[in-house]
């Protein structure tokens, strides 16, 4: 019989030293002053823009660069300059205030007791509003929970979004989502699920059946950097660059994931966007607090996706300046001035400076828009709230709970139904109504 190997007495583990765990850790807590002096910021011109045909291989250095077009004198400078013009850059920053606008009321709402959860995109409009813009309105997206942008960007009625959050009797999803949860298939806007990073395989598949089919519309989708580590993340990836899929993969670092910080993501190794090198595809790590790179990656990427170039993977570079949501406290596990040093600054601001640059915006305008909004908010919020709030009693018909799960209810289902229906009319009286 053949001799057993011996150890190789060079190897031997007690020469070596104990295996350990690496835990990531973030680098500020609460307390600590935040520095992020760090941070690699190449200049605008330094990001090479390449032919939207131009193979994954041949880019793999944008994945660890920065796509920039707003200097921070407030200058587009750069090949990544979209070249907009000032009514449609006018348009971009209306609607970025009109999103922070409804979420500053709708954060209140939540406060008063009107509804039981919110979630805002303060600091990070930029990556839903101006991707939304660079892509066509027939172009199906399918959101995480934090790009009410989408909607607010495609003319959704913000009284749809709000009966929506207070599950009153105008909610057409009949109070069965999660308030922010929407669904509004009619404006491509694919319904928001709480599950993480679903909604990546799902535009996969609907991009493929738009190719399949010959059609001209591509898919779009969002993740946070914390849902990039879900498994549906990578079967999404792994089919998209198998089949060449139409279809724009944008990761939001925004640094935090609830209360874990980027690192459990992957974050401390390499870029997000370095994830497509790894699936042959094209990636890119582009300034999230800067619209125009926002909006030059995305139609970038939208016109590699629809002359079948193939899907992008685009990492937008932002941060998270409030609680993941309004069942979290940020200062239980960040430093307090995190918001305020985070260095590429507030999309709002840096697209009325740049406006202002141009000589076509001014601080007066500026107010006044703010104030008009906030008017617009605030008036359909009182529309919004006569059709019934948190705490008002039920708003749907009971029988509803039973509908729109079986194409034709089961007898079971219709037995139940029955008999609550009974008992509601004996408790109630027979012209009883929800609220």
């Amino acid at each position: 019989m053949p001799e057993s190997p011996k150890a190789d007495p060079g190897r031997s583990a007690s020469n070596l030293p104990p295996l350990s765990l690496h835990i990531p850790e973030p680098r500020y807590r609460p307390g600590d002053t935040p520095d992020f002096g760090d941070i690699a910021i190449p200049a605008v011109d330094a990001t090479p823009r390449p032919g939207e045909a131009t193979k994954p291989d041949a880019m793999r250095e944008l994945c660890y660069g920065l796509v920039r077009v707003l200097d921070f004198d407030g200058a587009a400078k750069g090949p990544w300059d979209p070249k907009l013009s000032p009514d449609r850059l006018r348009t971009m920053l209306r609607t970025m205030m009109l999103v922070r606008a409804f979420d500053d009321r709708m954060f209140r709402a939540q406060r008063q007791g009107k509804t039981s959860f919110y979630m805002k995109c303060t600091g990070e409009e930029a990556t839903s509003v101006a991707s939304t813009m660079a892509i066509d309105r027939t172009d199906m997206v399918f959101p995480s929970y934090r790009q009410q942008g989408v909607l607010i960007t495609r003319d959704y009625p913000l009284i749809q979004m709000m009966n929506q959050i207070y599950s009153n009797r105008g909610d057409h999803l009949l109070g069965r989502q999660l308030p922010i949860m929407y669904s509004a298939p009619e404006h491509g806007f694919f319904s928001v699920s709480g599950n993480l990073a679903t909604q990546y395989p799902q535009a996969v598949g609907w991009a493929m059946a738009s190719a399949s089919k010959g059609d001209n519309r591509i898919a779009t989708t969002w993740c946070g950097e914390g849902s990039s580590a879900e498994g549906d993340f990578h079967s999404a990836l792994t089919f998209a660059t198998v089949y060449n899929a139409p279809v724009i993969f944008n990761v939001v670092n925004n640094q935090w994931a609830i209360s874990s910080f980027s690192g459990f993501a992957g974050g401390e190794r390499t870029t997000f966007a370095a994830r497509a090198v790894g699936y042959g595809i094209a990636g890119l790590r582009v300034d999230g607090n800067d619209p125009l790179a926002v909006y030059a990656a995305t139609q970038w990427a939208a016109d590699r996706a629809r002359t079948n170039n193939g899907p992008t993977l685009i990492e937008h570079f932002t941060y998270r300046a409030e609680g993941h949501s309004t069942s979290d406290d940020p200062s239980a596990y960040r430093a307090a001035q995190e918001a305020s040093a985070w260095p590429f600054g507030d999309p709002i601001a840096r697209l009325a400076q740049h406006l202002e640059l141009l000589g076509e915006w001014d601080a007066e305008r500026h107010a006044a828009q703010a104030k008009e909004l906030d008017e617009l908010v605030k008036t359909t919020q009182k529309q919004a709230e006569k059709l019934g709030i948190l705490g008002h009693g039920m708003h749907q018909p009971f029988e509803t709970m039973f509908q729109d799960v079986f194409e034709e209810m089961p007898w079971h289902l219709k037995e139940q139904c029955a008999q609550m229906l009974a008992e509601q009319e004996a408790k109630f009286g027979p012209n009883w109504k929800p609220e």
